[in-house]
């Protein structure tokens, strides 16, 4: 793993002193598996601003295009009026691990396996540290953070031929998933032909090889902890990376709360991932902090606009970027929901009643914040706050130990941008935190030049959009006229 940047290595009363005084110097340096995918060449790495940095391919260097005559400049730009889309599948989680570092034998395999291979991944974590005085204060603990790369790593670039077990595929139908269209498939006998099965890797009893992945970038500001992974073919086509910390903690500024941002441009198209712990609270107003909380990160995320020869300029705002994806510990609880009518509800899985005090959906509908941004249709159990490794919530119990916390829907995904579509919105179960991880996968359409060097699109994944997106609908109907939907049976 490669950092970008300044050394990280810094005395504790200067890193203090940066946090209270909110100067930055090097807070925008960043983690990258980028040696492993520039074809073996030199990485270079280019100084755009003491706020941020930004690395791009040897070829796309500017001493290369500086070398080409403009004969060879003009081959380029008209090869750039040609574009091609390209549809991709990107998978978007998010997990509030409640400052535990993970053991060894946590299995995110459950979390991160999907049915069909993935090409991009996009994990956001909160509280990857206590959010003690020495964590939000002191230097960063980063130690934590690398114990969660390497699990990802492990589960990602695992043996991914293994199927689901019959157990497995059962629990699996009491939740719309990629498991959930794939059976469907099944049944329907879109696989009956010899042919068909030769041909797909979905329908094959022994599924291909599945690609490598390389962390794209990863970045840690106190408890919130972003990375990228990319299929290894994928990652030559990335470029202008950059990454971008707002502080909404103490004072305002402090990394307890923020966000933690990355930017960059895949083939023509250019992506940002925002992943986010706002302010906590029940109380009643607390929702208007989580606004200031969205309204500032919006503001004071930015990216530096350095632009490269034969290249646009990159973005340099949140909403400046083509595909945009919010994720995190948004903090957003049930509006005037009394514990007894909120236990009622949750007993008979009833989440669309529930859902109607939903504090975001309630500020989103009044025009406050996230105006044109999408989420998907909320089908589970809100993820927050349960016991320990346990499947009640904290209000279910009478422990006088515990803080009462109405159960909620804290972790949520959104987006925005043209060319997406979402086809699937889940948790996961696992019991490791109070909180249940949260992910979505999507369907993305990108703008490709072709040229010599291009490499397409996984094509098992290319092939199975359209096809998931018809399942989509006859899943999701089904799911909504369903009573034992939520049922705890499989």
């Amino acid at each position: 793993m490669k950092t970008e940047g300044k050394s990280l290595k810094s005395s504790w009363p200067k890193v203090v002193a940066k946090k209270w005084l909110n100067i930055k110097g090097g807070g925008e340096d960043f983690y990258s598996d980028y040696k492993s995918f520039v074809n073996k060449g030199d990485s270079r790495r280019r100084k755009s601003s003491e706020e941020s940095r930004y690395i791009v391919p040897e070829e796309l260097s500017a001493e290369t295009w500086l070398m080409e005559d403009n004969e060879q400049l003009k081959v380029k730009e008209d090869s750039m009026a040609v574009q091609n889309n390209l549809n991709l599948r990107m998978f978007v989680g998010t997990w509030n691990v409640g400052g535990k570092a993970p053991h060894e034998g946590l299995n995110l395999k459950d979390w991160l396996k999907t049915p069909n291979p993935t090409d991009i991944y996009v994990l956001g974590f909160q509280e990857v540290v206590p959010l003690n005085a020495g964590n939000v204060l002191g230097a960063e603990d980063n130690g934590p953070a690398t114990k969660w790369l390497s699990l990802i790593k492990q589960a990602l670039n695992s043996n991914r031929e293994e199927g689901l077990n019959t157990k497995q595929k059962q629990s699996l139908k009491s939740s719309m998933s990629f498991s959930d269209l794939i059976s469907l498939e099944d049944e329907l006998g879109l696989c009956s032909s010899n042919e068909d099965k030769s041909e797909s890797p979905h329908c094959s009893s022994k599924s291909e090889d599945r690609p490598q992945f390389c962390m794209v970038a990863c970045k840690q500001m106190v408890g919130v902890f972003l990375c990228v992974w990319a299929r290894e073919d994928l990652c030559q086509h990335i470029s202008s990376l950059m990454v971008s910390c707002v502080g909404r903690g103490i004072m305002g500024y402090l990394g307890n709360k923020g966000s933690v941002s990355i930017s960059m441009t895949l083939h023509q198209t250019t992506f940002c991932f925002i992943c986010t712990h706002l302010a906590s609270g029940e109380k009643e107003g607390d929702e208007l902090k989580r606004n200031s909380d969205v309204s500032e990160i919006m503001r004071r995320t930015r990216f530096p606009q350095k632009r490269l020869p034969g290249k646009p300029i990159p973005p340099g705002g949140i909403m400046d970027h083509e595909k945009i994806f919010w994720l995190g510990d948004l903090n957003y609880r049930l509006a005037s929901t009394s514990s007894i009518v909120t236990c009622e509800l949750l007993k008979k899985n009833d989440w669309q009643t529930l859902l109607e005090k939903d504090q975001l959906k309630l500020e989103q509908k009044a025009g406050r914040i996230f105006k044109d941004w999408e989420e998907g249709q909320i089908y589970f159990a809100p993820t927050y706050k349960y016991l320990t490794n346990s499947d009640h919530y904290v209000s279910q119990t009478s422990s006088p130990k515990q803080k009462r916390r109405t159960p909620a829907w804290c972790d949520r995904i959104l987006w925005k941008g043209n060319g997406l579509k979402q086809m699937s919105y889940v948790r996961g179960e696992s019991k490791f935190s109070d909180h249940r991880p949260v992910y979505s996968m999507f369907s993305v359409q990108t703008k490709n030049v072709p040229n010599s060097n291009s490499i397409d699109p996984s094509p098992w994944a290319a092939t199975k959009v359209k096809r998931e997106e018809l399942f989509l609908v006859t899943r999701t109907q089904s799911c909504i006229q369903s009573k034992s939907r939520f049922s705890d049976t499989a």
